[in-house]
């Protein structure tokens, strides 16, 4: 067992990093695991143009080593491993990496949410190459041409109706022939002129080599199937937030994001904190994540000083 940590961060990201960096300058001296995909999402996204301080834009890995440098320059120790176990019964609070234990008096979680994907190798090859799977994100990089959509929600009217500020026209493929999404959500879509709906159908293939250039769709009534040109596919089909290692020792809400007392990052555990896209099912973007591992690094600096440490 290492020696006890005032502060311990799970999680990367712009949530993590922050929270590394500030608690860093309050001399706090955290340890951060960063997971076996430092830097989250970002790290799949090639173009960031709406992140403060970067003018001419930045590639989501630019961005992370940078963040990463600046939370190791302040001192935060950085281990690239995943977290395999916590208990949060008692304190100080005890995170496990295989069979290494750690001690913390405060933790943050900035472990962040996974997009629901299709499961198709091409799909992953195009990432950030015309698939996304965040519309506020990339949607700007589409303008004039014809892209998609796949799902059937809330989140797949959003982003079909964002998407309609820039692409020619957007189609909503969804493989049922009645949506998910809220009545006022769906007829907003529908009756936008630039939206067209695929009913029954599933993507089966994506083709391109260094862009996308058309999509094979499966009918999922007939079995037939067709092809449809495209030069931007959005999956949104939701999001699922990294929460497994935290078992029932934290509340989450129904969908599994963790609950925090709105306007804080503080969780059902004193003493645990939450910030960015694991508590954050709304805004999911890169500068709110950085806010909240903010938030997260002040409130458990705060909460230690209350404690007489």
């Amino acid at each position: 067992m290492s020696q006890e940590r005032k502060v311990i961060i799970i999680g990367s990201g712009p949530a993590g990093f922050t929270a590394a960096i500030y608690a860093a300058r309050a001399r706090l001296e955290p340890l951060m695991f960063e997971g076996d995909e430092p830097g989250g999402q970002l790290m799949i996204t090639t173009d960031v143009e709406n992140y403060p301080g970067f003018a001419e834009g930045v590639t989501g890995p630019a961005l992370m080593e940078v963040m990463r440098k600046q939370a190791a320059r302040f001192g935060t120790e950085i281990i690239t491993k995943k977290v395999t176990k916590v208990d949060f019964s008692s304190r100080p609070f005890k995170v496990w990496e295989g069979s290494k234990e750690y001690q913390a008096q405060t933790v943050i979680i900035a472990t962040g949410a996974t997009a629901k994907l299709l499961g198709l190798e091409s799909e992953k090859r195009l990432m950030g190459k015309g698939v996304s799977a965040c519309a506020t994100c990339d949607g700007a990089f589409f303008r004039d041409v014809e892209v998609g959509v796949v799902g059937g929600g809330d989140t797949a009217m959003e982003e079909a109706l964002f998407l309609t500020r820039y692409a020619s026209k957007v189609y909503v493929i969804h493989r049922r022939e009645e949506l998910r999404a809220s009545k006022i959500m769906a007829e907003r879509a529908m009756h936008h002129p630039k939206i067209e709906f695929v009913w029954n159908a599933a993507v089966e293939e994506i083709h391109g080599e260094k862009e996308i250039e058309s999509v094979t769709l499966k009918d999922t009534v007939k079995g037939t199937t067709s092809k449809l040109k495209l030069q931007g596919l959005f999956i949104a089909i939701g999001h699922r937030p990294n929460v497994d290692v935290f078992g029932k020792d934290i509340e989450k809400h129904e969908t599994g994001y963790i609950k925090t007392v709105p306007g804080s990052t503080r969780t059902s555990v004193e003493g645990v904190f939450a910030a960015g896209d694991v508590q954050d099912p709304t805004y999911r973007q890169a500068v709110t994540a950085a806010g909240t591992g903010c938030m997260a690094a002040i409130e458990a600096e705060r909460w230690l000083e209350a404690q007489g440490q």
